[in-house]
């Protein structure tokens, strides 16, 4: 999926194309987190979709819960939901930022293999 530290670095076009990917996944990490988290505020707790909504977004923000949960069964989706997207959220961040990440190390890398290429010439 990356380039080998051997190979070059990746032009600036095709590394554009390589974020906006990982950018594609990571909104589909949080909708899906997202869905999950809509779906069992209404059906489990019995919010309405506006309330689903608001308090599984704030759950998957990390800001924490909006409405007053009155069920046990929804009380444990709720603890667990919040565990989940703690979980979804650092992994989705992860995805997102991991093609910046591995170019900035990628760029080093070759900077480093040059000065020693450079140190180790023949006088």
């Amino acid at each position: 999926m990356f380039e080998h530290h051997k190979e070059p670095l990746l032009s600036t076009i095709d590394f554009v194309w390589r974020m906006l990917r990982h950018g594609m996944i990571f909104l589909g990490m949080v909708a899906a987190a997202l869905f999950i988290g809509v779906a069992g505020y209404h059906w489990i707790e019995g919010f309405g979709w506006v309330d689903a909504i608001l308090n599984a977004s704030m759950i998957l923000g990390g800001m924490g819960p909006v409405g007053t949960l009155q069920t046990d069964a929804g009380k444990l989706f709720a603890s667990g939901y919040a565990l989940f997207s703690g979980l979804v959220f650092v992994a989705a961040i992860g995805v997102l930022f991991i093609p910046a990440i591995h170019r900035l190390l990628h760029k080093f890398h070759i900077q480093m293999e040059d000065e020693d290429r450079e140190s180790n010439a023949p006088d």
